[in-house]
């Protein structure tokens, strides 16, 4: 189904409503909106194909553009409101929008940003206007709320988060013409999967601009239920909308159930959680003790895939699968797994290589970049996406990290996951990342940065008990050589941490030493 059907069977139901402000927006609203803001492109001359891009913050505009360019065959790019400005800049050049759409909430940042994106068009802005900015509640006040009369399915073009350089567009196969009443094979797969209906109630805690919540929301009003949309994350608060609204889904990344488990546990355990069925989570390993807890504290609804936005394959388990293999993200759902060395050659259980999913799912092409989409697909034609695992002997997936953070010491292969698992599990820590370092005798050398739970905080006497605490769950050469401290880590809400920064900023301070 789409949207559309349930503007008619049931338009007065809430198609989503904004969590603190409490605004909702029925699906016949949400109709209405969407074709204004459809018919507005199409006065701008915009066609199928044509790209736009979204940067604001969660609010009730984002989904009806979404949906406006999802109805209107048009490729659109949601941009992390945490993104530095010239990463913003660098992608709306490079997925070539023709029409940026931005928020007064970001002020100054989206004035810079239309300055320096020569290839616009037009710009568009919500809740006021400034810096140039047109009015998107006046442009399309005129605008007819009917369907245009050339209605295509577009897709959304997201980019990679650039965690280990420059972001990529990750565009997914998009026929001429299509209805859009399709979804993407892996958005229909994933829908099964959990069993999304018109009874559904999805609480969604995180920025849209991410995959994942994008992706929930639309399953979710493909389905007919109701979206209950966080504008932000808020650990207590969400314990509270569950209750409140009778959450039957949720997604989560691992870092929202710490901060959850680290409230009083009289305050966390007083809510009535009945209602809800499937709490799912993915975008980064979860700690097995953290997980272990979540299930004891919520019960088996808990639910792990694997995934990545180029939508190559899944890999999904449910929480009475996982505790009989703690740690796995799965075993495949829709395509086969190959694990592979550098050579290319498939290795046998329990070792560690590349993942690989074989049968892939989804269709893409990273875009504009016809070699790093081949570099990521072997001679089969099974792709990657540059993550290190391994298969136990029942087929179930283990993420060891991406290929591109291991850190080889005096010829060891170091995998930092394996270390930031145990180091957040220290009453003192808040969040934490590993990685390599330069050094002149091993070639690299293991380097924690630790945010700690109290700042300030006594540097040494804080390193020296968790390198100590450290030393009785890893080997020798796991533990981190020096502990550095700082008040807060890069890391977005989408739960990617943004290690590379980290990392350059080392690397450049060991050549500044050396000169």
């Amino acid at each position: 189904m789409h949207p559309s059907h349930f503007a008619k069977s049931t338009p007065d139901k809430p198609a989503f409503i904004m969590a603190s402000s409490g605004e909702v927006v029925t699906y016949l609203q949400l109709e209405q909106r969407s074709n204004q803001i459809a018919q507005l492109f199409r006065s701008l001359g915009l066609q199928p194909d044509d790209h736009i891009a979204i940067h604001m913050e969660n609010n009730r505009h984002f989904m009806e553009i979404i949906w406006a360019a999802q109805r209107s065959g048009i490729i659109y790019t949601a941009i992390s409101t945490h993104l530095r400005e010239e990463e913003i800049a660098y992608i709306v050049d490079n997925c070539e929008a023709k029409v940026l759409l931005s928020s007064i909430a970001l002020g100054d940042l989206a004035g810079d940003i239309r300055s320096r994106c020569s290839g616009l068009q037009y710009c568009f802005m919500v809740g006021g206007t400034s810096h140039g900015y047109q009015s998107l509640e006046e442009a399309i006040e005129s605008q007819p709320n009917t369907p245009i009369d050339d209605e295509e399915r577009g897709v959304q073009m997201l980019y990679s988060s650039g965690t280990t350089g420059r972001p990529k567009g990750v565009l997914p196969k998009r026929a001429s013409g299509e209805s859009i009443q399709v979804m993407t094979p892996s958005a229909a797969t994933l829908g099964v999967k959990f069993g999304f209906g018109e009874n559904t109630v999805y609480l969604s805690p995180a920025p849209l601009y991410h995959a994942a919540p994008l992706t929930y929301n639309t399953i979710t009003m493909h389905s007919g239920g109701t979206s209950i949309i966080m504008e932000r994350f808020d650990a207590e608060r969400s314990l509270e909308l569950i209750e409140k609204y009778q959450i039957t889904h949720s997604q989560w990344v691992p870092i929202m159930f710490i901060r959850m488990l680290r409230l009083d546990e009289k305050f966390r355990t007083q809510f009535d959680f009945s209602s809800h069925k499937v709490a799912i989570h993915a975008a980064a390993p979860c700690p097995v003790e953290i997980k272990q807890q979540m299930i004891a504290w919520w019960g088996p609804i808990i639910n792990e895939y694997y995934g990545s936005t180029e939508g190559m394959g899944f890999t999904a388990l449910n929480s009475e699968q996982w505790l009989k293999h703690p740690g796995s993200v799965g075993p495949p759902l829709g395509c086969r797994i190959k694990i592979l060395d550098d050579e290319g050659q498939e290795l046998p259980d329990g070792e560690i290589g590349t993942v690989y999913f074989a049968d892939r799912i989804g269709d893409f092409s990273y875009y504009g970049e016809p070699e790093k989409t081949a570099a990521c697909i072997s001679p089969e034609g099974w792709g990657t996406v540059g993550d290190a695992g391994y298969l136990d002997d029942d087929g179930y997936l283990y993420l060891s990290d991406r290929k591109d953070f291991m850190i080889i010491s005096g010829g060891v292969n170091i995998y930092p996951q394996e270390i930031e698992n145990q180091l957040i599990l220290h009453n003192a820590v808040a969040d934490v990342a590993v990685f390599g370092i330069p050094n002149t005798e091993f070639g690299e050398e293991v380097k924690a940065v630790v945010q700690p739970i109290k700042w300030p905080v006594d540097e040494k006497a804080v390193e020296q008990e968790l390198l100590i605490w450290l030393r009785g769950f890893l080997s020798p050469v796991k533990v981190p050589r020096s502990v550095d401290f700082v008040q807060e880590l890069p890391r977005l809400d989408n739960g990617k941490l943004y290690k590379r920064y980290l990392q350059q900023q080392y690397r450049d301070k060991a050549k500044l030493t050396h000169k």
